[in-house]
């Protein structure tokens, strides 16, 4: 179903998780272009800052701090692990992971209970994050460029996962939060036994 073609009672998504609407796909759109663009070299400063926060943000994840990882992303997110290489077209291709706010925290506290067989037990990962490059958009909207390789580990197997990272930060309370994070695996499109660890 095409998201414009809802119900009428749906189309108040406030009442209920998804609020990735119509206005959103059209922003995702955008946002997947400027991700593929080319960029001017960023300033130090900001290149530091860029930094400074895809390892802040890595470490909670790798330290399972998924309550302080959650406080890092706006209400109006989105986490996006798309199966179509590069992206493609979350509106009628499916994706390992397309989370809202709601969804995410879903997840979040699945992740945290310690009963979900698929982590039992946990995995531990290591994540090695280079190649990073930024851009602001306008005074409130920072796009970052990165790659990635995580290093899983969980039940006596070490798993590699590998791709690259497109976070859109907006400014909110004097601090930067994540608006969308995308995770692109290089082989995204290949058979993955395993993904509820978070990207």
């Amino acid at each position: 179903m095409i998201i414009d073609d809802l119900p009428e009672k749906y189309a108040d998504t406030t009442s209920f998780s998804y609020h990735v609407d119509a206005a959103w796909y059209d922003e995702l759109d955008r946002y997947r272009g400027v991700l593929r663009d080319e960029w001017p070299a960023s300033t130090v400063d900001d290149w530091h800052a860029a930094q400074a926060f895809l390892s802040r943000e890595a470490r909670l994840i790798d330290e399972g701090r998924f309550n302080d990882w959650l406080d890092l992303f706006t209400e109006d997110c989105l986490y996006w692990v798309p199966v179509t290489p590069g992206g493609g077209n979350p509106r009628a291709e499916v994706s390992h992971a397309f989370d809202d706010h709601r969804r995410l925290t879903d997840r979040v506290y699945w992740l945290r209970t310690g009963l979900a067989y698929s982590q039992l037990p946990a995995s531990r990962t290591r994540r090695l994050i280079t190649g990073i490059e930024t851009t602001d958009l306008d005074d409130d909207t920072r796009i970052i460029r990165s790659n990635f390789t995580i290093h899983e580990f969980r039940a006596g197997t070490a798993k590699t996962y590998t791709g690259w990272y497109g976070h859109v930060l907006k400014r909110a309370d004097d601090r930067w939060r994540i608006r969308l994070k995308t995770a692109n695996l290089i082989d995204s499109e290949q058979y993955h036994e395993n993904l509820t660890l978070v990207f």
